[in-house]
């Protein structure tokens, strides 16, 4: 984008939401960060990441719930951003089966919250997060956006999916444009504590087993960070418009005669998960001990993403090599745990 602009991006304690936010800055947006910083993984690390962002005289943070609509409304009443990027969520999958209240608050009431600032404040572009969870039971391989996703397997998922519903009807009553990025195994620095990549460094320094699911038999899509925040912003500069060639009686997905849009946002490189864990064991010097598990509940055996239309269409470019990425996860880590 040519002209600086001001973006409420939501999650900025996050992974993902924290990195966008660095870049955004960088370049010269002011930024509005809502987080609540809750306590599902270490919030020391979640205050660490804000911290990164706080040097920037263009950031501003504030912490509460995207389902709070009084303090949302009030946020974007007094900033009045131009886009949106909501990457808050309750994340997880396995999280879901203990807790699925968590999901309905904040993945759910606080994405309605979302659409509704977004609605009444005419916002430009929204650009959200989804998830590669929502192809669920799904076999047929790469996933495609063009494929349909009405059979999740988690809760999780199932509100990954809402969100994509919800935001159509917006985009369809209100013609705020909308672009939901489906997420594949997002993995990096400063990365979550819950996923499998992080615990598996965590235990192997310690000494301790580390549990493989499928017996070792999975495939991720793994996607460096750095190439997920490069799409994200790209697909946030590059606004939602309906497509020309949409027919009711044959409809797309992934697009609509409203300006919607749905694009996976992965690596379309699958790793096996034996494969990866190998090249962490190389990196820290250190043989694991396996304890090879049968599949959990709301996890599926492979993911593997078409992203010809991001390419195609925002210049979406994955290129960090799985080798580099977990080279830089594996010093990032020794170094902040000091280990």
């Amino acid at each position: 984008m040519s002209a600086p602009q001001t973006l409420i991006v939501t999650g900025t304690a996050g992974f993902i939401g924290c990195e966008v936010a660095l870049q955004l800055l960088a370049r010269g947006d002011t930024v509005i960060g809502i987080d609540n910083v809750n306590n599902y993984y270490d919030t020391q690390l979640k205050r660490a990441r804000i911290t990164r962002l706080q040097p920037f005289k263009n950031y501003h943070h504030h912490e509460f719930c995207v389902s709070d609509a009084n303090a949302v409304n009030a946020l974007f009443a007094k900033f009045k951003p131009q886009r949106v990027i909501h990457l808050a969520a309750q994340a997880g999958v396995r999280y879901s089966l203990e807790n699925p209240a968590a999901y309905i608050t904040s993945n759910l009431a606080g994405f309605c919250t979302i659409l509704e600032a977004c609605r009444h404040h005419q916002i430009e572009h929204l650009t959200y997060a989804s998830s590669s969870s929502v192809y669920g039971s799904n076999t047929k391989q790469p996933f495609s956006e063009h494929d349909n996703v009405d059979h999740p397997v988690s809760l999780y998922a199932a509100t990954k999916k809402s969100n994509e519903l919800m935001a159509h009807t917006y985009s369809h009553l209100f013609g705020l444009p909308t672009t939901g990025l489906r997420f594949f195994t997002v993995y990096g620095p400063w990365g979550r504590p819950d996923m499998a990549y992080f615990k598996f460094v965590k235990n192997i320094l310690a000494g301790q087993p580390i549990d493989i699911y499928n017996f070792g038999q999975h495939r991720r899509d793994f996607t460096y960070i750095d190439d997920i925040v490069g799409g994200v912003i790209k697909a946030s500069d590059h606004t939602a418009t309906p497509d020309p060639d949409w027919r009711s009686d044959s409809p797309d997905p992934a697009t609509s005669n409203a300006p919607y849009r749905i694009y996976n946002i992965g690596n379309q490189q699958p790793v096996e998960l034996l494969h990866f864990i190998g090249l962490i064991e190389k990196n820290l010097g250190i043989e694991a001990r396996k304890n090879l598990l049968p599949m959990q509940p709301g996890d599926v055996p492979d993911t593997f993403s078409d992203v010809s239309a991001l390419i195609r269409e925002v210049g979406y470019k994955p290129d960090t090599p799985i080798e580099l990425g977990v080279q830089r996860f594996v010093a990032w880590y020794r170094e902040y745990y000091n280990v």
